[in-house]
């Protein structure tokens, strides 16, 4: 990761087109004047991931009534999305990265630790993006569990 890669609250969103799991492109300039959940998340199918999908698919509708489209991103190709949303039954839409262009511009992709190794992936993070396509909340290596709860929330509170 670029160090110098640090996105702020009140920066503008950088854009980027990526396919989701059924091979549609998505553009981020395409959703102005909507707000823009934009999760990152290490892997398909493994639990703490499953876990959060399965709770924004949860709130899906509840985040589209208060005007926000909900996006995931992982380095997973577009074949792993449609076998994890299907498998599970997830009903938001998955964008690949395999080249981590976008996990790397929203300082996602970074050095991590496990079992005594070191290797690339991606921190488990939130960005929030105004329907004028400003940065209005981050949250950096969050843990599944009750997130996109929380990302609602705090959409409300903007919102009210």
């Amino acid at each position: 990761m670029n160090s110098s890669t640090h996105l702020k609250i009140g920066d503008p969103a950088p854009d980027f087109c990526l396919p989701d799991q059924e091979e549609q492109v998505h553009c981020l300039k395409d959703y102005r004047g909507k707000w823009v959940v934009l999760y990152f998340y290490p892997k398909d199918n493994t639990p703490g991931c499953t876990l959060e999908a399965i709770e924004f698919t949860a709130l899906k509708a509840e985040f589209e009534k208060n005007g926000a489209v909900v996006f995931g991103v992982s380095a997973d190709s577009v074949s792993s999305h449609k076998k994890f949303c299907e498998k599970h039954g997830l009903q938001i839409t998955l964008l690949s990265d395999p080249e981590h262009k976008v996990l790397e511009t929203y300082g996602v992709w970074q050095l991590k630790k496990r079992g005594g190794r070191e290797y690339f992936g991606t921190v488990r993070s939130t960005y929030l993006i105004d329907p004028e396509g400003r940065i209005a909340q981050i949250w950096f290596n969050v843990k599944a569990q009750g997130h996109a709860e929380q990302v609602l929330q705090t959409l409300k509170a903007f919102i009210s």
